[in-house]
């Protein structure tokens, strides 16, 4: 790590996906996990800064811990969830459907397509479609069969 931290994180964007992977590599001391190229570089300038820096202070890291575990219970797979699953309000989904575009504006408490309300993404996805549907899936905003 002679360059400077500014050079290092510049140069980020300019490397092949191999490059980037064994810069984890060298910088983890781990395989680099299979997230896409944006996830890598931020982690990445977030190391090289974390290294010449400093990381956070160990009291630091306690009381995000104690904080967590207030809000969770200490369950781990509780911390990895959203509390709220739904995009944020005022989001807009858009849909082609044979030839037609769609768009259905996601309120605090459910959702609208052509100004009337729904309480279900699938209900709009009936509406639209003419048959059952996972609305999530219609729409695109979860994959089929993706963990939840």
């Amino acid at each position: 790590m002679n360059d400077s931290v500014l050079a290092q994180l510049a140069a980020l964007p300019g490397k092949s996906t191999p490059e980037l992977k064994q810069l984890w590599r060298d910088l983890f001391d781990s395989e680099p996990p299979r997230y896409n190229r944006r996830f890598l570089e931020s982690r990445l300038a977030y190391r090289i800064q974390e290294l010449r820096y400093g990381g956070l202070k160990p009291a630091t890291i306690a009381r995000l811990e104690a904080l967590g575990e207030d809000l969770d219970g200490g369950k781990i797979e509780v911390r990895r969830k959203r509390a709220d699953e739904r995009p944020i309000a005022g989001t807009k989904l858009i849909r082609e459907w044979q030839g037609v575009e769609h768009t259905v504006t996601v309120l605090d408490d459910g959702y609208d397509y052509q100004g009337r309300p729904y309480k279900s993404l699938s209900a709009v996805a009936r509406a639209i479609a003419g048959t059952r549907w996972n609305g999530w899936v219609f729409f695109g905003v979860r994959r089929s069969g993706a963990g939840k």
